[in-house]
């Protein structure tokens, strides 16, 4: 019959006992402070640019006038795509496009100018690579601002050959001075997006993943059967492990690579109060019932990637099959990214992200319930 160890005798000794449980267990370990470490630094190095430049592009040009070869150097000048080709030929540009030697093209079509002098409608079309949402935003926009800088000028060209000046042009031209300045992303860069709100996911699928190896080693040695001060020492290091992690990304990461935050550090730390419990938890039950220790890693790692799908900002929520919509609430992420994004980049108060803290709390109450429930000892004298 197992016989309570000293370091095991109250919350304290329990919390420092499975402190040193993980700092002996290398793979735990590597999970709990090594991966977020890892992921931190090189994770948003991939995004380091923040926004596309230079895409490769062609320029299909029918029209052969100074008008058509105007527009293909502003393609060229414009700093999102960079003209690799111009042909004559559709058929040319399509097959540079499959080969993948290009992202897009544009075709300006025989009679350009002719329809511009007689102010006629002139249509520019432009082909894209749909494939890659990125890619192809880089290539519609390049190509948007290079002929739309183009017809600007041809527009105030004719209100001078109308009698009006150089200035008064271009006030009848563009009445109204329209600048468009981001809120919550000021470089509008792909980075500052995505990161904030994937560090919520690494932090949970790391701390689950290691809480659910270290529960399942436990039980493989039947230490899991446990009175509830002893699994609450328990979840108390998995906590202190998480809270560690996100406050090394909130208060380091997002600072070193400039991303959007601190509209609210103190709704910031709510957010870490509340769903760190919720993951440890909500990890531990999940080694508990898989009880075993290479079984946990093998299921968890896979499922990053659909858990990223259902949290709600790469993937439109009303885009899920409506069961899905209901199920992701039963994972930390989905409440605590939203909850992220509005406390940490947003500014918004803590009421906006009440409903979320609720939520957290409630499934790491429900979790840990249901940790010491499972996990409680078969006698009272069968007490770790």
């Amino acid at each position: 019959m197992p016989v309570a160890t000293p370091s095991q005798q109250g919350l304290l000794g329990a919390w420092l006992h499975a402190l040193a449980t993980v700092v002996r267990d290398k793979g735990v370990l590597l999970l709990l402070v090594g991966a977020p470490v890892l992921y931190g630094f090189f994770y948003p190095w991939f995004y380091a640019d923040e926004v596309l430049t230079r895409v490769p592009v062609a320029v299909v040009d029918l029209d052969h006038t100074s008008l058509s070869r105007q527009i293909t150097r502003f393609a060229d000048a414009d700093p999102r795509i960079e003209v690799h080709l111009v042909t004559g030929s559709e058929r040319e540009a399509q097959e540079a496009l499959w080969r993948g030697e290009i992202e897009g093209y544009a075709v300006i079509p025989a009679g350009l100018k002719r329809n511009v002098v007689r102010g006629e409608n002139a249509v520019v079309s432009i082909e894209a690579n749909g494939a890659y949402a990125l890619l192809n935003k880089a290539v519609q926009y390049g190509f948007a601002e290079a002929v739309g800088t183009v017809s600007a000028g041809v527009e105030i060209r004719k209100l001078q050959a109308s009698g009006q000046s150089a200035p008064q042009a271009r006030a009848s031209r563009a009445p109204v001075q329209l600048q468009m300045v981001a809120l919550f992303n000021p470089t509008e860069g792909y980075g500052s997006f995505v990161v904030p709100a994937v560090a919520l996911l690494i932090l949970q699928q790391t701390l689950l993943m290691g809480a659910a190896m270290l529960t399942g080693t436990w039980v493989e040695s039947g230490q899991h059967r446990a009175r509830a001060t002893t699994w609450l020492g328990r979840l108390l290091a998995l906590c202190t492990l998480g809270w560690a992690s996100g406050l090394f990304y909130f208060g380091w990461i997002f600072v070193l690579h400039d991303y959007p935050r601190g509209g609210n550090p103190l709704g910031a730390l709510a957010l870490l109060a509340c769903y760190i419990p919720a993951i440890a938890a909500l990890g531990a039950l999940l080694g508990l019932w898989f009880g075993n220790r290479e079984r946990a890693l093998q299921v968890l790692l896979f499922t990053t990637l659909p858990i990223a799908f259902v949290a709600g900002f790469s993937w439109p929520v009303e885009a899920l099959p409506e069961p899905l919509q209901w199920l992701r609430w039963l994972l930390p992420s989905t409440s605590g990214v939203q909850a992220s994004l509005r406390l940490n980049q947003l500014g918004a108060p803590l009421s906006a992200a009440l409903p979320y803290l609720c939520a957290l709390v409630a499934l790491g109450a429900v979790s840990a319930g249901a940790v010491l429930a499972l996990a409680r000892p078969s006698s009272p004298d069968a007490r770790q």
